[in-house]
């Protein structure tokens, strides 16, 4: 692997403004720019080849054809005079990806011709996806600049989790997951197949686990390695989730006898913990595990095996006579023990199948053994105690995308941040990376990508560059960037966003509900759980479920505000100026909509605070005196308007809080 290093920029070009995301390890530009036109279609493969490369390399012409709008035509040029594009790989990769490979690449680009250089497969994927990135349009037409780049990962767990039990997602939503991913260089997809709500895979051994418990909405066998061969064409490890021995209500629909308690069970339809759990005291739960892992295990290559082991209240365990005289005979104290014990055999039954175990961090006890890994939800702090008791692990904590925090709060978490950054060298060396979380609570196909993406991308470079990479304004350029990008393959996270707007406005002008829609914000955590009763039936379609966790325009009203120089306060008022007018535009729009009538509150508290932001500016901007009264007042209404209404925050409120703060 190539040694690794800081971002580079080099003079005289230092100034270089690129759209990468990750950030590059080693960037030094050059002068001039390669052309891209219709011989791009052209590129060669020298060196090792396989179809992985071959298919690769006609899908970077595709997505430079869907870029640039210029019809290219597909194949691979071997013969070509002077292709633009040479790819040379140096050998295969592992027949089964593994975290241990090398995926560094070097890729130069002249004005004459670019040349990408990698190790093997692995690196020459990562090394496309930064040239896709680099294609832009200036005055002389679309071209990538000049420029050599050395790259590799900081991390080699790179991931993302899907959680696809709780709302289904068809197999055409992972595969666009998958391309996203891949873009932005993430190399594990962590596939959350079963829950109380839903058991999502055929299995041939036990058919009642989706016959019965999962409403007819699972991937048949076929399609999981339909899935598995898309993943590994973009250099994606793909491993199962199979949530045990709690959020387990699902497999009892078919198989009761696996439950601490008798049934009939049904599948839920509501969210939260609940309380049935597998028997940790009978052979046969373990028979019928090895049964089932075993049929997993054959179906999925990954060396991990991915059970859970989360959130169990232990509540059928205390109820059931049996279980209590079990763990009295055994020894065992109390329910976070037998918890231990279950996971002790069921590890042994993993690795008996070849695989290595992960799960949450309760996974973790004193006699675990130290192959297994640890995905903490719980925080740093648990992650580096793992890596003290010699225990490799992952960092989910602050990455968790469903709870509706910006890019910028998930890109200021780091997996050897806060209680992991006192660890040493070696221990360092057992945190893998990280993986982000797509809980399904709040997520149909229609809102999937606007919830993972482009936050994704801003985590994705937390895992990929330097430590060092960590500056929010430049990231959030960047962002932008990579966001049109992803459109441009085929994710939907800015055209649904459209298409949810305009349902909201019934055929009415879109335009009062988008500016609305700009400055709200979905509550946070699980808030929105708390506030209203949900099930699996609940129509995702309010203006909550359209709103962004992060809004562009609500960051650049802020920038203007910490700026407010002379030439701000125009920008400024105008933005006041729209937001106070725009409760007078939606009454027209409301009348038609029921889904907007919820939203009348927050839309008067909206109009309420900017018209308290054009006193402030009309205070700032001449020499009235500064009145105590006036700021508390207002004080006061900012301090009601930033209240949840209908589960949304006015995002808005803080920078126009700052504003009469100023006008003190």
């Amino acid at each position: 692997m190539m040694p690794k290093a800081p971002i580079l920029l080099m003079a005289p070009f230092a100034l270089f403004a690129h759209d990468l995301m990750p950030v590059p390890a080693k960037l030094q530009p050059a002068a001039g720019r390669l052309r891209i036109d219709r011989n791009f279609a052209f590129v060669q493969l020298n060196g090792y080849r396989e179809p992985r490369l071959e298919a690769a390399a006609a899908r970077l012409v595709e997505h430079v054809a869907r870029k640039t709008g210029i019809p290219m035509a597909p194949g691979i040029g071997v013969h070509a005079p002077a292709p633009p594009l040479v790819v040379y790989c140096d050998h295969s990769s592992a027949p089964v990806q593994t975290a241990q490979e090398d995926e560094s690449y070097r890729l130069t680009v002249t004005p004459v011709g670019a040349r990408l250089d990698a190790p093997n497969p692995l690196g020459v994927l990562r090394g496309m996806e930064t040239f896709l990135q680099l294609v832009d349009l200036d005055a002389a037409g679309f071209g990538v600049p000049a420029v050599t780049i050395e790259d590799h990962p900081r991390f080699p767990w790179r991931g993302l989790m899907l959680d696809v039990a709780r709302h289904w997602m068809p197999l055409a939503d992972v595969k666009r997951t998958l391309d996203g991913m891949a873009a932005v260089k993430l190399n594990v997809f962590h596939w959350h197949l079963s829950e109380n709500q839903g058991f999502r895979i055929e299995s041939k051994r036990f058919p009642k686990l989706q016959e019965m418990g999962s409403d007819g909405q699972y991937y048949t066998q076929d399609q999981v390695r339909e899935a598995i061969a898309y993943a590994r064409d973009r250099g994606i490890r793909v491993i199962p989730e199979f949530d045990m021995p709690g959020h387990t209500t699902a497999w009892f629909v078919g198989y009761p006898e696996l439950a601490s308690a008798p049934g009939p069970y049904q599948i839920e339809r509501q969210w939260g913990i609940f309380d049935p759990a597998m028997d940790p005291t009978r052979e046969e739960t373990y028979q019928f595990l090895d049964a089932f892992i075993g049929e997993m295990a054959a179906l999925f290559p990954d060396e991990y095996f991915h059970i859970g082991g989360d959130e169990v209240n232990g509540k059928q365990w205390d109820a059931n006579p049996r279980i209590r005289k079990f763990m009295r005979a055994h020894g065992i104290k109390g329910n976070e023990d037998l918890q231990a014990y279950f996971t002790r055999r069921v590890q042994g039954i993993v690795e008996k199948h070849g695989k290595k175990m992960i799960g949450w961090d309760e996974i973790l006890s004193k006699d675990m053994p130290h192959n297994i890994l640890v995905q903490s939800w719980r925080g740093p702090k648990a992650l580096a105690d793992a890596a003290r008791q010699g225990v490799s692990g992952i960092l989910s904590n602050g990455y968790y995308l469903d709870l509706g925090y910006s890019a910028a709060h998930h890109y200021a978490v780091d997996p050897l941040g806060d209680g992991a950054a006192d660890l040493s060298a070696d221990e360092k060396q057992r945190v893998l990376g990280g993986e982000a979380c797509m809980w399904s609570e709040f997520v149909t196909p229609e809102l999937l990508d606007a919830r993972v993406w482009p936050r994704m991308a801003a985590i994705a470079e937390r895992f990929w560059s330097p430590q060092n990479v960590t500056d929010v304004a430049d990231m959030y350029r960047r962002l932008g960037a990579v966001s049109r990008d992803l459109e441009w393959l085929g994710l939907t996270h800015v055209s649904e966003y459209e298409k949810m707007l305009a349902r909201l406005a019934g055929g009415g002008q879109v335009a009062p509900v988008r500016t609305l829609a700009e400055v709200v914000e979905p509550v946070k955590d699980y808030a929105r759980e708390e506030a209203h009763p949900y099930d699996a039936f609940a129509p995702l379609n309010r203006l909550i479920d359209a709103a962004r966790a992060d809004s562009e325009t609500v960051r650049r009203f802020a920038a203007l505000v910490d700026r407010m120089g002379a030439e701000d306060l125009p920008r400024i008022r105008e933005w006041l100026t729209l937001w106070r007018d725009n409760h007078a535009r939606l009454p027209p729009v409301m009348a038609n909509s029921a889904l907007l009538a919820e939203d009348a509150e927050i839309s008067k508290n909206l109009s309420a605070i900017a018209e308290a932001g054009l006193q402030a500016l009309d205070r700032l901007q001449s020499t009235q005196p500064r009145d105590a009264a006036w700021i508390a007042e207002k004080r006061a209404l900012l301090d009601r308007a930033k209240q949840p209404k209908a589960e949304l925050l006015l995002s808005v409120e803080p920078p126009i809080r700052k504003l009469i703060e100023a006008a003190r």
